[in-house]
């Protein structure tokens, strides 16, 4: 019996100041305790009903582990029939559904069948995320969204059905409430938000971002023609790849692999195998500022055999730039020079018009990418490599200015490192007050980062008086 998933809670135990109190505070040790005392429930009926293990929920229970997960808070919500306002969630899909042995299964827990690649899972997912995200007040986002994103197997697995032939189109379905029309100017308010994105940085419209890519969702879910569902999920997947950068710009990198995993499965049922490389080479960043580069490496790889012949040269240039980037993390220089060698050569052969979102990767990008890779390895060997960095890095400022924003702070961050590792203090404290006010004109958390590691250099230089200025004003930045 104890492998029987339970029926909601009693009203009684749910209306308990203690088990609201610990819920709204995310405290599962508590509420599990509350649930086995008040609500009947023995430890593996907790755990079968929140598909959990037995051994997961004593862990929780004994305080040893910690729940930061969203999936398994949403897993806890819909297992219990927890209403999703008391964990900080959006209305879970099942609340309002009378209970009962007829209840259809919440859309949340149901399996489609058909796996995680499929189009209605891929909706599903993007509706659930985005109904929560929306919702969900800043101290539970703080403890929900900004856990530690997966890695290693646990991640590279789930994405192997990226390298499968995407779903057919069903035949046709019947006639929905939008056209082409309205789909373009879904896709031109995707491109609108990307522009914003890239040039101030995360958090100030992510919910903007969020919001849309839940009405897309909404569309989704309705009966569309076959291009008109290809063309939805392409905007979905845009939008997706936009909330994840200004997710993890705003700190929150599990919520930024979230939405990461959600562009991919889009793209992949959109048929945009271009993109879905462009959002594993965003992902690959994200595990190589995590230093897990060989992390990285596999997902630049899983691109490049997903994308095939889909990737123009200017595609397969900025791939290159992410192995580069690997190779240099993991101290290998001459892997690094080839890679770097090929995204020059695959740059130099793009030609004709590219899709809006690679745009960007230019010579500057190229050149700023490249300076702060060899920055990377200035670290543990200045005499070799810093010079060649700061080069790099002021071609990069040379052809994109102010305008480029969150990248522009980020080279004359690393410009000034660059100077003050040659040992260069009057240039390293101009670059250092150039760079303080780029930062300041970014919501960037990224940007922040950035400058948090160059306020070490500063410290222990009290003779200097200009270096003092320098590290007061990174102060003041910083905690800004």
């Amino acid at each position: 019996m104890d492998a029987i998933t339970p029926g909601p809670l009693a009203p009684e135990v749910l209306d308990r100041d203690d088990l609201k109190r610990a819920l709204a505070e995310h405290d599962f040790a508590a509420a599990f305790s509350l649930i086995k005392k008040w609500g009947g429930l023995s430890q593996n009926r907790i755990a079968s009903a929140c598909q959990l293990t037995p051994g997961k929920v004593s862990t929780i229970i004994s305080g040893q582990q910690q729940v930061t997960s969203f999936d398994v808070i949403c897993r806890i919500a819909d297992g219990l029939r927890i209403p999703g306002s008391m964990v900080g969630l959006a209305d879970r899909p099942w609340e309002g559904q009378p209970d009962g042995p007829d209840s259809p299964t919440p859309p949340a827990t149901r399996s489609t069948g058909n796996g995680p690649w499929h189009r209605a899972t891929t909706v599903h997912l993007a509706a659930d995320l985005t109904r929560s995200d929306l919702v969900m007040d800043r101290r539970a986002a703080t403890r929900t969204l900004a856990g530690a994103a997966l890695s290693g197997a646990a991640l590279l697995d789930s994405l192997e059905g990226w390298l499968r032939p995407p779903p057919t189109a069903e035949a046709q379905r019947g006639r929905g409430r939008i056209g082409h029309q309205e789909v373009e100017e879904l896709a031109a308010t995707a491109r609108a938000f990307r522009a914003w994105d890239h040039r101030f940085g995360g958090g100030l419209r992510r919910k903007a971002v969020v919001g849309q890519l839940n009405e897309v969702a909404g569309h989704l879910e309705d009966k569309q023609e076959p291009s008109v569902e290809q063309g939805l999920f392409r905007v979905m997947a845009y939008l997706g790849g936009t909330a994840a950068t200004m997710a993890w710009d705003s700190g929150l990198h599990k919520q930024a692999q979230n939405y990461y995993l959600l562009a991919l499965r889009a793209a992949h049922s959109g048929g945009d195998a271009a993109f879905g490389a462009n959002v594993l080479a965003g992902m690959a960043r994200q595990m190589l500022y995590q230093e897990r580069p060989q992390d990285a490496l596999e997902l630049v790889r899983l691109a490049q055999k997903g994308a095939r012949k889909a990737a123009s040269p200017r595609i397969r240039s900025m791939l290159h730039t992410r192995e580069a980037w690997a190779y240099a993390a993991m101290g290998r220089s001459a892997a690094f020079r080839r890679a770097t060698d090929e995204a020059a050569e695959a740059l130099a052969a793009a030609e004709g018009e590219d899709p809006y979102w690679i745009a960007y990767f230019d010579e500057a990008e190229l050149a700023g990418v490249t300076g702060g890779r060899l920055l990377d390895m200035a670290r543990s060997d200045p005499q070799q490599h810093a010079e060649a960095a700061a080069e790099s890095i002021r071609d990069a400022l040379a052809t994109r200015g102010s305008e480029a924003g969150r990248s522009h702070a980020l080279d004359l961050i690393g410009l000034a490192e660059c100077h003050f590792l040659m040992g260069d203090m009057t240039g390293a404290v101009a670059q250092t007050h150039r760079a303080v006010d780029a930062a300041g004109r970014t919501r960037s958390n990224r940007v922040r980062a950035q400058l948090g590691q160059l306020y070490p250099y500063t410290v222990g230089r009290s003779s200097s008086r200009t270096v003092g200025e320098a590290r007061a004003r990174i102060r003041e930045v910083l905690s800004s």
